[in-house]
């Protein structure tokens, strides 16, 4: 089965010991370490995750296939999708994805920034807090500034996102998406009514935790959820990912 997306080899990655890290007695990373806390005494989400992969997620997701959103639903949980919408979803992964905006280099979108296998660094700030996808290069800006939402928003591939901590968890709504992304990369279809909600809770040093909840009621019959796991990638840093247009996607799979 042919995707046009893939992650970046692990061979490639900057490894480099940081001075943060919390290590074990043998000098490896300690990932159930407790949770860091930034300067304002928030947990401190930064670092580079990628996705939980394999069995970690509820229908075990392979290793080597883009992300689906279904995978981490429960067993038997469905997708409230209204007709047009169940239509062109249909459509789409019967032709395995073909077609996807990512072919061109435009962006994923949300979530499938986060599903596809690749890395993203979360640099946290009081004020702004940014999400660095490492395909690609792309980015997402969400504002803790205390800002509103503009009234009008222009339409963007990724949306207007405002965060707030709500506990130990950091909240960030989001809207003002445009209609040319897809959910997931076998397709999963939304409208430009789409809004987001995503509460991140990092569960200890290297492990975060993310529900989604979607709301279109252009696309969906009632607002839904989905739980996603990530883990932290320690002791590295992002690579450079430079998409060339259509020859960028004619090389997969040779």
């Amino acid at each position: 089965m042919l995707f046009g997306s893939r992650e970046s080899p692990s061979a490639q990655w900057i490894r480099i010991t940081l001075p943060d890290t919390p290590r074990t007695a043998d000098g490896k990373p300690n990932l159930a370490a407790p949770v860091p806390k930034a300067d304002d005494g928030k947990p401190d989400l930064s670092g580079i995750w990628r996705r939980q992969r394999g069995l970690n997620s509820p229908r075990g997701n392979p290793a080597g296939l883009p992300g689906r959103i279904d995978h981490y639903m429960p067993e038997g949980t469905e997708i409230p999708l209204r007709p047009e919408a169940a239509a062109l979803y249909a459509q789409r992964s019967a032709n395995l994805g073909k077609g996807r905006p990512s072919e061109r280099c435009l962006p994923h979108g949300i979530p499938d920034a986060m599903l596809y296998g690749g890395p993203m660094k979360i640099v946290q700030n009081r004020r702004l807090t940014m999400i660095l996808f490492e395909e690609f290069n792309h980015y997402r800006q969400l504002f803790t500034d205390g800002r509103a939402f503009p009234q009008d928003p222009q339409p963007t591939w990724f949306g207007y996102s405002v965060g707030r901590w709500d506990g130990d968890s950091f909240v960030v709504d989001s809207m003002g998406f445009n209609d040319q992304t897809w959910m997931d990369d076998s397709g999963l279809p939304h409208t430009d009514a789409l809004r987001t909600t995503e509460r991140f809770r990092r569960r200890d040093f290297g492990h975060l935790d993310l529900q989604l909840t979607v709301e279109d009621p252009k696309a969906y019959t009632k607002p839904w959820s989905v739980n996603i796991g990530f883990d932290l990638l320690p002791d590295t840093e992002l690579i450079e990912d430079i998409c060339e247009n259509e020859k960028y996607f004619s090389r997969v799979g040779r």
